[in-house]
């Protein structure tokens, strides 16, 4: 039976808004709503940080939490996720990223079923491609066959710092990729954190609203019926890569 793990990265480096993770409302950080919500889909959980010093800081936090850390290259991410698989025994990895604290376990726990009964180790499951749900809902999930081989042969600096793009690009030419639709599409929400308009609008969702208690759909109903709230953030522009923590 594969073994299977989320494995969120996580930096206090963040060029737009430095520490974001550890930024608190009503008294809890963004990284401990991030866990709380990951651990709804009853997966074993994985932060992948730095060896910087300023990161000693998401250490301490990972372990406060209960979470098991590695540390590893700041720009490597490829290698750091790598790493992180090997040492603590993953063969099927599920890839998030700490700045999206509102992330849906269960609808992690229904794309790993998937992935499982597909029994393909080749097979790449994601919702972050063809995006129907809002920014900062993203998962992906692949094999540590399919890691190990972007591991050995992804060259450039920014496949290596992105993990992902020699998968999703099927670089290999093998890879089936298969992507979680949402049906309406939400992609024009925003509850990613990347940014201090971000941050302002998960705090209202969080202090006034409790959304880290919300599914998805009630999330997105929520912002339905409050486009002030979508306003706070709406003219953010998006970074070029996705998941980039």
């Amino acid at each position: 039976m594969s073994t299977a793990g989320i494995i969120t990265q996580a930096r206090m480096g963040s060029t737009r808004l430095p520490g974001k993770v550890l930024l608190t409302a009503r008294g809890q950080t963004m990284l401990q709503y991030h866990v709380d919500r990951l651990r709804g889909s009853g997966l074993p959980i994985f932060i992948a940080t730095t060896t910087q010093p300023a990161d000693d800081a998401i250490a301490e936090h990972a372990a406060q939490l209960g979470i098991p850390c590695h540390r590893g290259s700041v720009n490597d991410v490829l290698a750091r996720y790598h790493e992180t698989a090997v040492r603590f025994g993953l063969d099927t990895i599920v890839r998030v990223t700490s700045d999206c604290p509102l992330l849906d376990g269960p609808l992690i726990r229904a794309a790993v079923d998937e992935y499982g009964a597909a029994a393909n180790p080749q097979l790449y499951i994601s919702n972050g491609l063809q995006r129907t749900y809002p920014r900062g809902l993203d998962f992906e999930v692949f094999s540590f066959a399919l890691l190990a081989e972007a591991q050995r042969h992804a060259r450039s600096a920014s496949d290596r710092e992105h993990v992902t793009p020699y998968l999703h690009q099927n670089r290999s030419g093998r890879v089936e990729i298969r992507q979680v639709v949402r049906q309406p599409d939400a992609s024009r929400y925003r509850v990613t954190l990347d940014t201090a308009a971000d941050f302002a609008l998960l705090r209202v969702l969080l202090e006034q609203y409790q959304a880290d208690a919300l599914s998805t759909d009630q999330l997105i109903d929520l912002l339905d019926r409050h486009p002030e709230l979508v306003a706070l953030n709406a003219d953010i522009e998006q970074q070029k890569y996705d998941f980039t923590t």
